[in-house]
């Protein structure tokens, strides 16, 4: 049995063109279901210089105008909860954009049934801004909802009690909910107990993260991540500052508010001369990078799932990464992993001094953990979880439709 025909997907983070890095799960996932016979729209915010329509490996992505060019700027750069707290303007420009995304997506569902094409499924990615865009948008004549959790959406839920009651609501409208790791789904089960929520991960790049392209000399530890307390780098720099990791060289790759802090924490530990800051760099060259590391460190607090985990193992790079949040689900120690108490710097630096100082536990461990991640996040294998769930949701409506009384014809929610 297949999927449904027609899936729109409702996100605040697709990529802007061919290789960008911003949601390109997101993207990766849409191509993967229109492999197995779904057709994705994406709806996602406007920015200043994107055209209002375009295509991306063959899924259209309709870009939502919602301010100024100057205003457009909470999408695509990982900054919106800083730019929302931090103005008056941030949180005008954020009420635009969840009345005007809410707008587009009651006008395509309008469009596409009055066409004959209609979709089946609504899919919101995060359930803050884009499942909070749909609440009761959607009434009964509308496809079903389903809303995933990618770890930010949650962590700012768990900061903020106040939010707890929004999330409910959001999660309450979903037929289905999924959650990127465990961890995170039992973070959002502790705020809202009744939401159906099920692990299910985002798809990685299987082709651009392989074995080709290795070094053959792989050489130090690769760090990559933005630079901030979050992605736990300053443990890291301290941990190569220990004897077990002496003479050991880092690379390490993103920016961010802590990047001057960071550098100057370097040099008052005396590894300066032992760190190398590339920057930010696009996918394709972070594979390579990936490919060139003895291994890869992920001294991440609280990560939904731990991208940068699947990935580097995706390239045979042993990880090792601090247990937990989502890294629990995504570096396995019994499938090449190596997971080490938070905060625990020592245990740290022995375990990348492990992988390190010897070629044979690093090539055993890159292909175990290579081989658990092509089985779990491939496209095609979590499209063919996606699907399953898509008709997990249709027959929950169903079930639902036939259990309640009749009804003198539904309406939508309120518009914003």
């Amino acid at each position: 049995m297949t999927g449904p025909r027609r899936v729109l997907f409702v996100t605040h983070n697709a990529p802007r063109f061919a290789g960008d890095a911003a949601g390109s799960f997101v993207l990766r996932l849409a191509t993967a279901l229109q492999a197995q016979g779904t057709r994705v729209h994406i709806v996602a915010p406007g920015a200043a210089g994107l055209p209002p329509t375009t295509t991306l490996e063959g899924v259209a992505i309709d870009r939502v105008r919602y301010a100024s060019d100057a205003r457009m700027t909470l999408a695509y750069t990982g900054t919106m909860a800083e730019t929302v707290r931090g103005s008056w303007g941030g949180k005008v420009a954020l009420l635009q954009l969840l009345a005007s995304m809410r707008r587009h997506v009651q006008r395509c569902l309008d469009a596409a049934r009055q066409a004959g094409d209609p979709f089946e499924l609504v899919h919101a990615h995060w359930w803050f801004p884009a499942g909070l865009a749909l609440w009761r948008a959607l009434g009964p004549e509308d496809p079903p909802l389903l809303v995933t959790m990618h770890g930010s959406d949650v962590r700012l839920a768990t900061q903020k009690p106040a939010v707890h009651p929004v999330m409910r609501a959001v999660l309450g409208q979903a037929v289905v909910c999924t959650a990127v790791s465990s961890w995170l789904a039992s973070e959002a089960r502790a705020i809202a107990p009744s939401a159906n929520i099920t692990v299910a991960p985002m798809p990685v790049d299987t082709r651009r993260f392989s074995l080709e392209g290795a070094a053959p000399v792989r050489r130090g530890v690769l760090f990559v991540g933005r630079l901030n307390a979050q992605k736990g780098l300053r443990d890291l720099l301290e941990a190569l500052a220990l004897p077990a990791l002496a003479g050991t060289s880092l690379r390490v790759l993103g920016d961010g508010p802590d990047r001057a802090a960071l550098a100057a924490h370097a040099v008052a530990l005396g590894i300066s001369d032992r760190v190398v800051w590339v920057g930010t760099v696009s996918q394709d060259v972070l594979a390579s990078y990936y490919a060139s590391a003895q291994a890869v460190a992920v001294p991440s607090r609280g990560e939904g799932l731990g991208l940068v985990a699947v990935e580097a193992q995706l390239c045979g790079t042993p990880v090792i990464a601090y247990a937990d949040g989502g890294l629990v689900d995504a570096v396995r120690p019994e499938h090449g992993g190596t997971l080490v108490p938070v905060g625990n710097v020592q245990a740290l630096a022995n375990s990348l001094a492990r992988v390190i100082g010897s070629d044979e536990t690093r090539q055993q461990l890159g292909q175990l953990a290579r081989a658990d991640m092509l089985a779990r996040f491939s496209p095609e294998a979590v499209a063919s979880t996606y699907q399953a769930l898509y008709r997990q949701a249709g027959g929950n409506v169903r079930a639902s439709a036939l259990a309640a009384p009749p009804t003198a014809g539904g309406a939508r929610g309120p518009s914003a």
